[in-house]
């Protein structure tokens, strides 16, 4: 049994402030393979609070460096392909060979693209002729809250953690409790990338339990507008996110 009991916040992986247990089966022969701790809601406000320390250092930063970082972790990703593609096999099913061929490689295409992308975004331009020396700037939004669902876990990581850690926000993941293994790859992979604490954490955990804390908490300093959350994942995890909102 593969034990991964802690969370990954502000940097560093912690314990639980007392969450319960979770074994995950492995669908090939629904057995436990894996046993996780969900979080608590002091787990949740603790992922929540690094997320806020870290936006105003990470918010600031040119795209230059947010594209560096970027590409560091599609380097870690290259390294550990095999960690990932095993991690997806064992935790939702996927036969290795396909994990190999399709589940993993599908978060480095993401990164790919998401690059290309970035390099020709805009971060400041005019309003437009109607209004001479008027500017839009493209700024990050803030705190996000990333949920994930178990069916091609590293590809829905990789379409909600990149874009965020491109626009500069900075954001609390939670994986499938159905899937929880190939999240932790993936935490590992930026923690050695260099993603500076509190930037990206990741907690663990079932919808009713950091559904309600992963609520939005408005920051904006234009409207109360909550902080936007990315969701796919099970009714049981978004009936109370969406009920807070």
């Amino acid at each position: 049994m593969i034990e991964k009991r802690e969370h990954y916040i502000g940097g560093r992986w912690v314990p639980s402030q007392g969450g319960q247990e979770h074994v995950v089966i492995d669908p090939s022969t629904e057995e436990g393979a894996v046993t996780i701790v969900l979080a608590s809601p002091a787990d949740v406000e603790a992922a929540v609070a690094a997320a806020r320390a870290a936006l105003p250092a990470w918010s600031a930063t040119a795209p230059a460096e947010r594209r560096a970082l970027v590409e560091r972790i599609l380097e870690q990703y290259r390294r550990r392909e095999e960690d990932l593609a095993r991690a997806i096999s064992l935790e939702m099913g996927a036969p290795i060979d396909f994990a190999r061929a399709e589940q993993a490689p599908a978060f480095s295409w993401h990164l790919e693209g998401f690059l290309e992308a970035f390099d020709r975004i805009e971060w400041l331009r005019p309003l437009g002729p109607h209004a001479k020396g008027s500017m839009i700037a493209m700024e990050p939004i803030g705190v996000v809250a990333l949920i994930t669902p178990w069916n091609w876990p590293a590809n829905q990581i990789a379409l909600k953690v990149i874009p965020a850690l491109l626009a500069g926000c900075t954001m609390v993941l939670k994986p499938s409790e159905q899937a929880p293994l190939s999240a932790c790859v993936v935490a590992e992979m930026l923690h050695e990338a260099g993603c500076p604490p509190g930037v990206f954490n990741m907690i663990q955990g079932d919808g009713p339990a950091p559904g309600p804390g992963c609520r939005p908490i408005p920051t904006s300093r234009w409207s109360p507008s909550p902080d936007p959350r990315g969701r796919d994942g099970p009714s049981p995890m978004r009936r109370p996110t969406h009920s807070s909102a």
